[in-house]
């Protein structure tokens, strides 16, 4: 027995793959899959509705994506049968056919229906006994994607043919019922996934919701909605608080209209020339954050750092992206932080004002009361840019200090929940990878 022979556990062997079931084999992808292309239909049959035209740009990681829909005359449905689409159906990309290490490949489903399949999309068509869904995962497998960027190495774009995509090994299961098993393990984590991505999107939207509401004062929480005794002098208790007008429109009557700059000081403190070259610090970059969410931060010294890193950072600033502000990067900090940078082409909001929550601002950033103002001002600029002055002149709606305390806490509180579930999605998707190692290699067998 040479050395080769004990790394092989027993019931396994070595293949073109690597080491898998005796009982499976590496075959070539055409052996077991048909890739159809698409038909090359002219862009003078566009119509304003009719068959939906199944595009490259509509074939996503596990998803068909109709954000930009085409259309084909519904009679060339009967002319063109064979690239007509049925539920079930696994298409993937041919030209750009990898975002990062994944492929844009997904099933048809019923609500995507009717289609026809334009070219540089194929069509997978299993042969023999061999199981749709199986080999619809088997192609996302690491090893299959490495072989399709070697296959695609010098072209540009990125594409690859049918003929290339047959060449390529796969690992299969002699017996369906086994390739079964493993696309149907597979498919039930599929399930959660798209369950947790709905829930995530239901509360977000109910988020935005409430933000509308509560950040103008159209809605008020129970305990800021009416009177108490005395406060007010002609009003009694439990009577209604009424709205006025104002430059944002009607708001609550206990409610002022402030201007950012007069309630909060923008950009208080920036590292100057005379800061040491040996001062180390945490930057962070426009690129670093994420929609409210901070992806990460890069340790410099002053002397190395980037000519941008120059806005000190404190407990409770907010950032407001000011290069392309609508693409909200912008961010919260909510922690104590020591020696934290960040980028000139942020604004730094901070409030030393007892009578304002830095927080309230915060969501205020998310919320088309600020944004509208952005827009308006970026509008017909080829780079979206404001300045700190635009930022000072920004205007909100402000509450008594303990209403806006209420209202941030419970938009932060969406926010965390919103912010676990993407990290079980996350985990989830972390978890499936990890399956599909091993379900596909054989390395871990099921019950079949």
């Amino acid at each position: 027995m040479n050395g080769l022979d004990q790394l092989i556990p027993e019931g396994y062997k070595t293949s073109e793959v690597g080491i898998i079931p005796e009982r499976w084999n590496a075959v070539l992808a055409k052996e077991v899959v048909e890739f159809f292309g698409g038909y090359g239909f002219s862009s003078r049959l566009a119509s304003n509705d009719g068959t939906k035209w199944l595009k490259i740009a509509n074939v996503g990681i596990n998803e068909i994506k109709w954000g930009a829909v085409s259309y084909l005359p519904e009679y060339l449905l009967q002319s063109f049968k064979e690239y007509s689409l049925a539920e079930n159906d696994v298409v993937m990309a041919l030209t750009r056919p990898l975002l990062g290490d994944q492929l844009k490949v997904a099933k048809i489903e019923s609500k995507d229906l009717p289609a026809l399949l334009n070219q540089r999309v194929a069509k997978l068509k299993p042969k023999s006994s061999n199981n749709l869904n199986y080999i619809y995962y088997s192609i996302q497998r690491e090893d299959f994607i490495a072989a399709m960027n070697l296959a695609m190495a010098g072209t540009d774009p990125p594409n690859i043919g049918t003929n290339a995509l047959g060449k390529i090994f796969v690992a299969i299961p002699e017996d369906e019922k086994e390739q079964i098993a493993i696309a149907n393990a597979l498919s039930d984590v599929d399930a959660l996934l798209t369950e947790l991505e709905k829930l995530i999107a239901k509360k977000q939207s109910i988020k935005t919701a409430a933000m509308q509401q509560l950040l103008t004062g159209k809605t008020r929480l129970p305990q800021f909605a009416t009177y108490t005794e005395g406060a007010v002098e002609g009003k009694s208790q439990g009577q209604p608080k009424d709205t006025k007008p104002s430059e944002l429109g009607e708001i609550p009557e206990d409610w002022d209209v402030d201007r950012i700059g007069d309630v909060s000081t923008v950009d208080p403190q920036n590292l100057g020339a005379g800061t040491s070259p040996d001062y180390e610090f945490e930057y962070i970059s426009l690129e670093q954050v994420d929609n409210g969410k901070l992806i990460g931060t890069t340790q410099y010294k002053f002397q190395d750092a980037p000519s941008r890193a120059r806005r000190v950072l404190k407990h409770n600033d907010v950032l407001l992206s000011t290069v392309r502000p609508n693409l909200k990067s912008h961010l919260f900090i909510r922690d104590k932080v020591k020696n934290l940078i960040c980028s000139t082409g942020f604004a730094v909001i901070r409030s030393g004002n007892i009578k304002l929550c830095s927080e309230f601002i915060f969501h205020h950033l998310f919320c088309h009361v600020i944004n509208n103002q952005i827009e308006m001002l970026i509008s017909g600029s080829n780079y979206p840019a404001i300045n700190s002055n635009d930022v000072k002149n920004l205007k909100i709606a402000v509450p008594p200090i303990e209403e806006q305390t209420a209202i941030a806490t419970i938009l932060s509180d969406m926010d965390n929940e919103i912010q676990t579930l993407e990290q079980r999605l996350a985990k989830t998707r972390q978890v499936k990878q990890g399956m599909m190692q091993e379900l596909l290699t054989g390395r871990t067998r099921l019950p079949f």
